[in-house]
C-alpha cells in the first residue's frame, strides 16, 4: 500500500493538486495509508471519516434525501460525498468510498461486500463505481483502500490525457 500511496502523491504533486478523502466503510485507511507517506503534507489536505449519515449530512453536505431514498451505500451518495469534501475543503481532488464491510450489513441487492466509489476533481470530472469486494471485514477494508487509492492515479491520468 505504502507504494501505490506514494505514486498518488508523486502524480498529485506533478500537477499541484491537494486531496480530499472522505470515507465510511474504510473508517479513516485511505488517510492512513497516504500519511504513512512521509511528506504527504505537500498533497493531502484533510480526510473526512463520515461512518454514520448524520456525520455525512453535516460533514459533506449529503442530503437527507438521498440517503433515504438510495442508502448510504450508493452511488449518489458517494458522488454527494465527492462534492461536500471539495466544497468543505482546500483540495483540488477527491475520493469518496462507502461501503459493507460485514460481516453483517448486508442485503439481497447490497451483499457484504458492496462498496460504491467516486472521484472527482474541483469543476472537472467526477466518476464513480460500485466493487464487489471478496473476503472478510479485514480484506474488504484493505481492498477498498487500494481501489480508492488506484482511482485517484486513474483519474489523474485521464486529466493528463485531456489536458
Amino acid at each position: 500500500m505504502d507504494i501505490l500511496a506514494a505514486q498518488v502523491g508523486g502524480a498529485l504533486k506533478a500537477h499541484g493538486l491537494m486531496l480530499a478523502t472522505a470515507e465510511s466503510c474504510t473508517g479513516g485507511g485511505v488517510a492512513q495509508a497516504i500519511t504513512d507517506v512521509a511528506g504527504s503534507s505537500a498533497w493531502f489536505e484533510r480526510g473526512f471519516v463520515t461512518y454514520s449519515n448524520l456525520s455525512k449530512q453535516q460533514m459533506l453536505d449529503v442530503s437527507e434525501a438521498t440517503l433515504m431514498q438510495h442508502g448510504a451505500v450508493s452511488e449518489a451518495v458517494v458522488r454527494e460525498m465527492v462534492g461536500g469534501a471539495l466544497a468543505n475543503s482546500a483540495a483540488q481532488v477527491a475520493l469518496a468510498v462507502s461501503g459493507i464491510a460485514g460481516p453483517e450489513g448486508g442485503t439481497p441487492d447490497k451483499p457484504v461486500g458492496t462498496v460504491w466509489f467516486a472521484w472527482g476533481i474541483k469543476n472537472g470530472a467526477l466518476y464513480a463505481q460500485r466493487h464487489q469486494v471478496g473476503g472478510g471485514r479485514t480484506e474488504v477494508r484493505a481492498q477498498s483502500v487500494h481501489i480508492a487509492l488506484q482511482g485517484v492515479l486513474d483519474i489523474l491520468a485521464a486529466r493528463t490525457l485531456v489536458a
